[in-house]
This record gives structure tokens, C-alpha cells and sequence, in this order.
């Protein structure tokens, strides 16, 4: 079972973000989220997105390549998306099992000004194995990606800037680890079932009144 919690804005790490409200102003809600966390969370334009973009409520999920209950979440979120049409997915790659899953983050990354990213990111949690530079690379040949290239685009700025960024408000907010999915002013932890999804889902579009 995910563990759930409502979110908090400041945790330990909370210096890092100086930038960020501890709290917002917002008397319907007792423990709202601060809307420049929100923005980050949600509106970063490094982050890939999924769904409709336009749609009225934003799923936020921090995953790794090596996380095994990440993987097992593909083809639920994929479910979801799919009978959802008012939903926008927001995936924070955040690389915490070790230098492959750096590596893995920074590939996948890359791939997004290429227009590839979706099939990196598909082949990057459906592999056989970990994440690391032998077997990144090799989806990324099936992908028909150009090697040279993507190292090239994997030292790119925006992708520095993410990943950085994921770190950040993954501290800042006191995430316990991957998957983490926010919705709302809610936050979980662990993999969940579709329904559990759409739960989540549901209770955020009410915390947010649409």
C-alpha cells in the first residue's frame, strides 16, 4: 500500500529553496500547497509532460530508471492517461539508486528536444536489467537514436537544470523516495494500483475545485 500524506512546504532541506513560502495563504485549504512550489512541481518547462497538457489537474511522479516499483507504474499511468482526457502526467526524473540512474535520467532527458523521449522513456523501464551507461546506450540504439548526439545533449542545460531541480524540491518537500506522486496537496509514496491512481486523482481535482 502507498503511504499517503497531505504535503508540507518546509522540511529540513527548506534552506535550499529559500525562494519557496514555507505556507500559503489559503483559508479553504488547512495545509495548502504554496503556489510557487506548485509552478515548479507542475509548470517546469524541463519536465516532460504526458496527457493533455491543457487538461485540469497535473499527477507530479519522481521516478527512477532502477526503482523497480517505478516500472511496474508504466503501464498504469499509460492506463490512466488513456481514460483521462482532462489529465496532464508531469514525470521529475530523479535519479537516486546510483550513477546508472544518473546516467539513465540524463539519456532520457536528452531525448526530449529530439522529439524521443516517450520511446527512451518506455525502453529505459521495460529493459531487462539495471540502468547504467552498456545498457542505456543500447536502448537508446533501438530507439535509433545517434549516440554522439544524445551524449552531447545529455550536458545540455535544461537537463543539469532538472535534475538538479528534482533533488531540490524532492528535499524541500520531504519525499521519501520513488515513486512519489503528488496530486492536489497530496503526496504518496509507492507503487499504486489504477484505482488507487484515480483516487489520487479524483481527491486532487477536489482540493483544487475543478
Amino acid at each position: 500500500m502507498p503511504t499517503r500524506r497531505t504535503l508540507l512546504a518546509a522540511s529540513a532541506a527548506a534552506a535550499t529553496l529559500a525562494a519557496l513560502p514555507a505556507m500559503a495563504q489559503a483559508p479553504a485549504r488547512s495545509n495548502p500547497m504554496p503556489e510557487e512550489l506548485r509552478r515548479a512541481l507542475e509548470r517546469d518547462p524541463t519536465a516532460p509532460v504526458l496527457g493533455n497538457p491543457d487538461g485540469n489537474i497535473t499527477l507530479t511522479e519522481f521516478f527512477d530508471y532502477n526503482c523497480p516499483h517505478c516500472r511496474t507504474m508504466l503501464p498504469l499511468i499509460q492506463q490512466l492517461v488513456s481514460s483521462d482526457p482532462q489529465l496532464r502526467v508531469v514525470y521529475r526524473e530523479w535519479p537516486v539508486f546510483g550513477p546508472g540512474s544518473e546516467f539513465a535520467a540524463r539519456a532520457s532527458l536528452a531525448t526530449l528536444p529530439m522529439g524521443r523521449y516517450w520511446q527512451m522513456h518506455a525502453g529505459l523501464l521495460s529493459m531487462q536489467g539495471r540502468a547504467e551507461e552498456a545498457t542505456v546506450m543500447r536502448i537508446a540504439r533501438e530507439v535509433g537514436l545517434d549516440e554522439a548526439a544524445l551524449r552531447e545533449g545529455m550536458l545540455a542545460d535544461p537537463v543539469e537544470r532538472h535534475i538538479t531541480n528534482s533533488h531540490l524540491l524532492a528535499d524541500h518537500m520531504g519525499l521519501m523516495g520513488t515513486p512519489s506522486f503528488l496530486c492536489g496537496d497530496e503526496a504518496t509514496f509507492g507503487a499504486m494500483t489504477l484505482a488507487e491512481l484515480r483516487e489520487l486523482v479524483a481527491r486532487g481535482r477536489q482540493t483544487m475545485g475543478v
